[in-house]
């Protein structure tokens, strides 16, 4: 059975309805973020040690919940009121993630997913979606949008 490893509860600034997690290690990344980015086309577009996450709101502050296993966790449908959901594998050489927005560049925050680097498996969830649409047309909404991503091992 599958153990959590780490959890981090992060805020996430969006912007032009997107944001990424890419490699800290920026000799390891190819493409950066948001260099190749496909606005508006798939939920999840995995690259080589990046991943693209597209956004239903153009300008907002999203919460992001992030979990670390030591093998595939059990699905969370249950957990949220889920919007979206994809699921990929991707590449990690330094073992941590730095949170990208379009405009903004890399946020202060990163996510700790091993002390090596390795392959893993994503899936990522979305909820508020609807609701984020409409209130980034009025303002600039803070905590409506929210995420799930869980990591493990591709070995697992």
């Amino acid at each position: 059975m599958a153990e959590l490893v780490r959890q981090q509860e992060l805020d996430v600034e969006v912007d032009f309805y997107g944001f990424a997690l890419q490699d800290v290690d920026d000799t390891q990344v190819p493409v950066g973020y948001p260099e190749g980015r496909e606005a508006g086309r798939a939920f999840l577009t995995a690259r080589e040690a990046r991943l693209d996450i597209e956004s239903a709101g153009h300008t907002h502050t999203a919460t992001l919940s992030a979990e670390v296993w030591d093998a595939e966790p059990p699905a969370a449908d249950g957990r949220g009121e889920w919007e979206e959901r994809a699921e990929a594998q991707f590449r990690c050489a330094s073992g941590e993630l730095a949170i990208w927005a379009v405009t903004g560049g890399p946020m202060d925050t990163c996510l700790r997913l091993s002390d090596t680097g390795g392959s893993w498996w994503v899936r990522v969830y979305c909820e508020g979606r609807a609701e984020v649409r409409r209130a980034a047309e009025a303002g600039v909404p803070e905590g409506i949008e929210h995420y799930l991503v869980q990591f493990w091992p591709a070995t697992a």
